[in-house]
């Protein structure tokens, strides 16, 4: 389900959800395994401030229900990773901010729509347990991949 919580943006509510059944489905994810909230710079940028420690905007964020736990003093654990088991299972919530996505389409030179389906694929990798940080590329081949079979440039 994609929830729209901005104004600045006008973004194709249709096409989005209709994008995110058919990556959830290339995934062998349920219907309603996670939702996609778009939100303003504000928005992103506090929760990235606050989960990140990075106070600026970004263009996506993935909160897995399954992601880390505050463990005390400020250090963080992470919870297991749930790859390969994600059949009916509730994942999380993906965020993304609109007008930095619409910034780095036209930066790119990629259209808006295909840019909004690339973030929210990005997103719902993370969601699944793949961090493209520490998985020495791993991330970055799936998404790759999946891209082409979605049609995403």
């Amino acid at each position: 389900m994609v929830l729209n919580r901005q104004k600045r943006v006008r973004v194709k509510l249709r096409s989005l959800n209709e994008f995110l059944h058919r990556a959830g489905a290339l995934l062998g994810l349920a219907d309603g395994a996670a939702t996609i909230c778009l939100v303003t710079d504000a928005q992103i940028a506090k929760w990235n401030g606050s989960y990140r420690g990075k106070n600026r905007p970004t263009d996506v964020l993935s909160f897995p229900v399954f992601g880390s736990v505050e463990k005390g003093r400020g250090k963080t654990r992470r919870q297991p990773k749930i790859l390969g088991s994600t059949e009916g299972a509730y994942l999380g919530d993906v965020a993304i901010a609109p007008a930095v996505a619409r910034r780095n389409a036209r930066a790119t030179g990629i259209s808006f729509d295909q840019e909004m389906q690339g973030l929210t694929l990005h997103g719902l990798l993370h969601l699944m347990g793949y961090d493209h940080e520490t998985d020495h590329g791993a991330m970055e081949r799936l998404e790759i991949r999946l891209r082409r079979k979605l049609g995403i440039v």
